[in-house]
């Protein structure tokens, strides 16, 4: 089953990042991690066509002109001085995503996911895709306690209007 969370718990989230749920919802069969143990590239490669259905734009691959950059910092003349990657990215939504598999809670890969977020110019939406299952833990559950956590104590302002947790 997939699980999601939308933060700030006080508001719900835009038509598109429901539309994302679905894209999720309708790949479930392949991508469960109760079931299946995908590296996060192959769950991405499992909801790339719906996100870009959606207008996404979605890494192919690791190549550098398959990557997708968003960009942070501008130097001289306004040239690109600084990006971080992003699995996907909406530029017209101000979205960027980021598909997590073993890494996520291990690494607290998602911390930098979302620092990254709120580095990126113009991203006002982050949305975190982490498996609900991973060696026995609920990888799901733990990023969401730390953003009931994060939200709850009010002590750090975020420049994002929102983050999607999505569980697969």
């Amino acid at each position: 089953m997939i699980e999601w969370q939308y933060y700030p718990k006080s508001d719900y989230p835009s038509d598109t990042l429901i539309k994302v749920i679905n894209v999720f919802k309708e790949k479930e069969g392949k991508i469960n991690s109760n079931e299946h143990k995908l590296s996060s590239n192959k769950v991405l490669s499992e909801v790339r066509k719906g996100l870009q259905n959606l207008g996404f734009e979605v890494e192919k691959g690791k190549k550098k002109v398959d990557m997708i950059y968003v960009p942070v910092l501008f130097g001289k003349n306004g040239i690109k001085e600084k990006s971080f990657n992003a699995d996907g990215y909406h530029p017209n939504e101000k979205i960027v995503i980021e598909i997590e598999a073993g890494r996520a809670v291990t690494n607290y890969q998602f911390l930098k996911d979302l620092f990254q977020a709120c580095m990126m110019k113009d991203i006002i939406y982050l949305i975190i895709a982490v498996r609900r299952l991973y060696n026995k833990k609920h990888d799901f559950q733990t990023v969401t306690n730390f953003f009931d956590t994060l939200y709850v104590s009010r002590r750090l302002d975020l420049p994002l209007k929102g983050i999607l947790i999505i569980g697969y």
